[in-house]
């Protein structure tokens, strides 16, 4: 009887029909039947890998947190130093600015002083038309 109600279990168990009781009851069954040799090596290595804990361990959050604290010094030391560097670039871009400013504002002034030597000039250009110095300066003293 006791074969018959576990060959009764096996053929559902097989064919997934039986609910989880029948199947605890087929587990004991089984365990304390003569032969069956292949359902207790199946139910046994179900029941052992069940039984076992999983291998792959979860990091703890410690080092999480210390690997967001670092990350976050070395984002602010980024962000100091590309400020830095560009602030630099912003001034020299300024200077060289000023500086060709200056050099303009330079060549303007000479330029506006070369015209008014020309206009100067205008006076001395009409003495050449003089051919002699005695015109210019008079009879010279004779000798």
């Amino acid at each position: 009887m006791k074969n018959q109600r576990i060959d009764e279990l096996l053929e559902k168990y097989w064919e997934a029909e039986t609910s989880l009781a029948e199947e605890q009851e087929l587990k004991l069954l089984i365990q304390s039947a003569e032969g069956y040799e292949e359902e207790k090596a199946l139910f046994t290595g179900l029941m052992d890998i069940s039984a076992k804990e999983p291998s792959i361990k979860k990091p703890t959050k410690t080092v999480l947190i210390k690997s967001r604290n670092w990350m976050n010094w070395a984002a602010s030391v980024a962000i100091l130093v590309g400020s830095v560097w560009g602030w630099t670039v912003y001034e020299q871009k300024q200077a060289e600015e000023e500086a060709f400013m200056e050099v303009m504002q330079a060549f303007a002034l000479i330029q506006t002083n070369l015209s008014k030597g020309q206009e100067e000039m205008g006076v001395m250009n009409e003495m050449k038309y003089l051919n002699t110095t005695n015109q210019l300066f008079g009879n010279p003293i004779s000798k």
